[in-house]
Formats: C-alpha cells, structure tokens, sequence
C-alpha cells in the first residue's frame, strides 16, 4: 500500500509537460498558414485554419487539466499563441478579404479588433485565478475570430460581394472589438458540467448538431456563431430587466402598508 500511495504521489514526467506545449504550438501554426492563406488569396482556407486553431486551442487546456499540468508558462504561451491566431490572422483575413477598400478606416478597424483582443487576453490573464470558471467577461477571442470566419464562409457560399458585404463586415468588426473588451458575461464552453450530468442527451444533441453542419456547415456554424456572440448581450439585458422587475415589485410592496394607514 505504501509503495502504491508513493507511485500516485510521484509527480509527472517531463514528456507529459510537452503535451499541451504541443496543442499550443499547432494552434499558434494554424494561425500562421491563416495568415499565409488571407496574403496568397485563400479567405476560406484562412478561415478553416482559424477554426482548426480553434480546436487545438480547446485541446491544450483539456490536455492540461487531465494530465495536472498546468503551470504559468503554458498560460503565458497560450496567451501569445492566441494572439497570433485569434487575433492578427482575423484581423489580416477580413483587411484583405473585405475592409481594404475603405483604406485607412479599413486598417484602422483591423487594428483595433487586433488590440482590443489583446485587451482582452491580459485581462483574462490578470483574473485566471479569481474568475468564474462558468462564465466569460467579454467575448472570448476565439470566439470573436470563429465569427470572423464563419462570416466568410457564409458569404462566399452566398456569392455576395461589394459594398454591402464590405459595410456588414466593417460594423461586424466594430461590434465584436467591443464585445471583447465589454462587462458582458459569455457562458464557458471549456468548463461545462452538461456532459457529466446527462451524457446519453448530450450525445444525442452532438449528433444532431453534426448532422446539421454537415447538410449546410457554412449556413449552421455562422448561425451557431451568431447566436453566441449575441448571447452575451440578451443575457445581460434579461438581468437587467428581471433586476427592474423585482425593485418594482418591492417598491410596490413598500407603498401598500403606507396607503392603508
């Protein structure tokens, strides 16, 4: 028994380190090929190597938690990976794809998604330790990026170019630069418990999910993107509104008594 108690307490191997270090490093290369993609004409490859960053992204943090080995350098790397790929890829991808023609207002507007998801990523870093694991503060930059993405696919399986799509795009970019360094609260995907609780549900819901994507992904993942980058917002005005209600229902409650007397 000692001997067993003395092997689980033995600490992990320096190779297992490496394995989120890994994930991190795929991601930060996805976002570079993004960029490589957007600057050769490839908008929708530059997307599709956002989401794949994405994904690794996701992976590096599970891989953490499940091995215990997190550590503050893997947070400082993710940090500076999703950087590069949440938040220069994008910002290069939709300049070229879309906001050039505005010129200096078109760079400007790049630039500034660029900076307010560093914002984002130091205040995400300075509350790591004392945040609610359920909820975001902001848009999340991948989150943000995926948009981007998305909204790309979604007009090229459209067809849709010109003025329009440039317009739609340049307010797309300003809303979500503010989204990201806004009080509103994003549910955490990375975090949620709906697999433990109810996995025979949760399955079934993946599956439909798939079979959605997979009939129309670039219509369902522009869908599924939008609907959480406004949930953020309609949460918070809900609040907001229940809040008013209930200090209107107390206030009244208050008036009562003092108009019997």
């Amino acid at each position: 028994m000692s001997r067993k108690r003395k092997r689980s307490r033995k600490p992990p191997g320096r190779g297992i380190y490496i394995l989120p270090n890994l994930c991190t490093t795929a991601s930060l290369f996805a976002g570079f090929y993004s960029m490589i993609s957007a600057v050769n004409g490839d908008f929708v490859g530059a997307g599709v190597a956002i989401l794949i960053s994405g994904v690794f992204d996701f992976m590096d943090g599970k891989v953490a938690r499940m091995t215990r080995t997190t550590s503050q350098f893997g947070l400082e790397y993710d940090s500076l990976s999703d950087l590069v790929a949440f938040g220069a890829a994008p910002a290069l991808l939709v300049y070229l794809w879309a906001l050039q023609p505005f010129g200096r207002l078109g760079w400007v507007a790049g630039f500034l998604f660029l900076a307010c998801g560093a914002l984002r990523l130091a205040r995400f870093n300075v509350h790591a330790l004392t945040r609610d694991g359920g909820h975001f503060q902001g848009l999340p930059i991948p989150a943000a990026a995926a948009m981007i993405a998305t909204t790309v696919f979604l007009f090229n399986y459209l067809g849709h170019s010109g003025p329009i799509r440039n317009h739609a795009v340049l307010f797309l970019i300003f809303a979500l630069s503010f989204l990201m360094v806004s009080n509103f609260r994003f549910f955490s995907l990375k975090k949620t418990e709906l697999v433990k609780t109810k996995p025979f549900n949760t399955l079934v819901g993946a599956v439909l999910v798939l079979g959605l994507v997979a009939v129309r992904p670039q219509v369902v993942l522009f869908f599924f993107g939008l609907c959480y980058v406004v949930s953020g917002p309609a949460v918070t005005l809900y609040r907001v509104h229940k809040l008013h209600q209930a200090r209107k229902s107390g206030q009244e409650l208050e008036l009562k008594p003092q108009s019997q007397d």
